[in-house]
């Protein structure tokens, strides 16, 4: 039995893959890279008849046949009344767009299968509104508008398939504003990236023991064996921790400190997860781990083949582990 062949590329495929690249690369020149603002002047607006424009134009077509048929006087005011609204809404579209300033923004971490957000600042340093403006990656359109010496903040989402980073693609704005006839648009490429982690895993075992001289351990957080006194609040600690009484009596966040006999830290360490070949599957155990662990308030490292993260605790420590699972094994690639 042979097998099938390929699909053949249609002739139609063949003739608009070198015009897509082409129209690629003159975009790129048109609209560099950076992480800069970038404003949109004359050269970088582009504008155009919508769909809703183009069935205007047949209607219009229609009714001016229809005043030359029936040499109505009526028709022929009304045709030319919507034709010159059409008209002047040409010069209120493209100045919708036209000056004003894009910036990147923050770009949130998340984890596989979920979707990223990434922030583009809208500043208008003009003194007309800037109406109905929409921005899109791939997806949606998300909308907004910008009052005169204003900005607005848009964020935009974007599916996040695998671990790693995820790069923004070519951001896309437009306007059809006021009529809808026309539409008016622009691109902008940002040197954006986001950072996503790996997926967790659903049901994980339970979280290794601790290791003890004797090799035995328990998974007790470091230092809470008698109570030591107050410290002020620092972030990445624990709320559970936080004096609420003493709180309520004064403005300044206070912490209760203990100390005692403390559990040796918490390793998670790849060959914990041995019983998993795939390597994509022990990332998601071990990220899972980092999650309970940091959620549990105990001091824990994480071992990964060539790298070591010490043992701590905090939000930045958690951060920090899970930053190198996402970034395992592809750190040179980026």
């Amino acid at each position: 039995m042979h097998p099938a062949p390929p699909p053949r590329r249609t002739w139609l495929a063949g003739l608009l893959a070198p015009l897509q690249q082409r129209w690629n690369r003159w975009l790129q020149r048109r609209h560099p890279h950076g992480m800069v603002a970038q404003r949109l002047t004359q050269n970088r607006v582009y504008i155009f008849l919508s769909r809703s424009g183009l069935v205007f134009c047949i209607m219009l077509v229609a009714m001016l046949g229809g005043a030359i048929n029936y040499d109505l006087a009526l028709a022929y005011l009304l045709v030319f009344l919507l034709a010159s609204m059409a008209l002047a809404s040409v010069f209120h579209t493209f100045r919708n767009l036209l000056g004003l300033s894009l910036m990147p923004g923050r770009a949130d971490p998340c984890f596989a299968g979920e979707v990223a957000r990434f922030e583009v600042i809208l500043e208008n340093d003009s003194r007309l509104p800037r109406h109905n403006l929409g921005l899109r990656f791939e997806g949606p359109v998300e909308a907004s508008d910008v009052a005169p010496g204003d900005t607005a903040r848009v964020w935009l989402p974007l599916s996040a398939s695998k671990r790693g980073w995820l790069v923004a693609p070519r951001l896309r704005i437009e306007t059809h504003w006021p009529l809808g006839v026309f539409q008016a648009w622009s691109y902008a490429f940002f040197s954006q990236r986001a950072l996503v982690y790996p997926k967790p895993e659903n049901d994980p075992p339970p979280l290794p023991m601790a290791a003890t001289g004797d090799g035995e351990g328990t998974l007790t957080p470091r230092g809470q064996d008698d109570f030591a006194g107050l410290r002020p609040f620092q972030r990445g600690d624990s709320p559970r921790h936080v004096a609420w009484k003493v709180a309520a009596r004064d403005d300044a966040l206070m912490v209760k400190e203990f100390h005692g006999q403390a559990a040796e830290a918490l390793w998670l360490d790849w060959d914990a997860a041995s019983g998993l070949i795939d390597t994509e599957a022990r990332l998601s155990r071990l990220t899972a781990w980092v999650l309970a662990a940091h959620a549990a308030g105990l001091a824990y490292g994480l071992r990964l083949p060539g790298e070591v993260l010490a043992a701590d605790q905090g939000e930045a420590h958690r951060d920090a582990c899970l930053a190198a699972l996402a970034l395992h094994g592809i750190r040179e690639a980026t």
